[in-house]
């Protein structure tokens, strides 16, 4: 897996339609019905976007990343909030880069999370079983796994209803895929344009490839139950009903 770079420092700018408020509910919502944390370590975090409203909130949270680029706007970001100073921020953060196959924290958190799709860009099934034996090691007893993943159907209409096109004033992509159908691994190709903030009359071209993978839902669930996990749920689209075939993300909650 490579991990985000230039593409790092737009991402926020693409992805500002994403809709983290349904995440945070989503998690808020299982975390009622199953154990309110006080840790929390988020697999994925990116730029922070689900990270710091965390923090401001209340928990003690650690934000895991492959990428260092993304980390580091996730930080330069948390102290720009108006909660970002340390003295008046209701929890705290500590930011980590690290694989999600083999992370590791010197103790023990209450929930384990990784939303918008991180899972999809592990490509072997033993890069999930990794991911999946990591994070039930890094759980208290009675913790939370909480993640979502695109369903393998979704994959597929990526690749039938490419390409995809994004005209903005600050940042545009032409965005095409390819799928290997019988991995149901798609290959996501982004030529980006980016306005220079030096110069806003230019903008820069540069290219993105990023690599997602598909899986069965309920070889998902057979893997979290084989690494320990009990009461193992699947949901679909941030909503509480057992996820069908007409699902576009999978929401998985899962207990130690």
């Amino acid at each position: 897996m490579l991990s985000y770079r230039k593409f790092a420092y737009v991402y926020d700018q693409l992805m500002e339609d994403m809709p983290y408020p349904d995440w945070l509910r989503f998690a808020r919502t299982a975390w009622e019905k199953h154990g309110m944390p006080k840790s929390v370590a988020e697999l994925g975090c990116g730029t922070g976007s689900i990270t710091i409203p965390l923090v401001n909130s209340g928990f003690e949270v650690t934000g895991i990343d492959l990428s260092a680029d993304m980390l580091s706007i996730a930080r330069r970001k948390l102290e720009e909030t108006p909660q970002g100073n340390r003295l008046f921020r209701e929890g705290s953060v500590r930011w980590i880069q690290q694989d999600m196959r083999d992370w590791e924290l010197p103790e023990q958190v209450d929930s384990v999370i990784s939303f918008c799709d991180c899972l999809n860009y592990l490509l072997e099934e033993d890069d999930i079983r990794a991911a999946f034996a990591r994070t039930f090691s890094g759980l208290k007893e009675g913790g939370t796994f909480l993640f979502d993943v695109h369903h393998p159907n979704t994959l597929i209409r990526y690749d039938e209803e490419q390409p995809f096109v994004l005209d903005d004033h600050k940042v545009s992509y032409i965005w095409t895929c390819a799928l290997d159908e019988p991995r149901c691994e798609i290959e996501h190709h982004l030529s980006i344009f980016a306005r220079d903030e030096n110069d806003r009359t230019v903008y820069r071209r540069f290219e993105e490839t990023h690599t997602q993978r598909g899986y069965d839902p309920e070889w998902m669930k057979v893997e979290l139950t084989k690494a320990g996990f009990r009461d193992v749920k699947c949901y679909a689209d941030f909503e509480w009903v057992e996820a069908g075939d007409d699902a576009q993300r999978l929401f998985y909650v899962a207990i130690k």
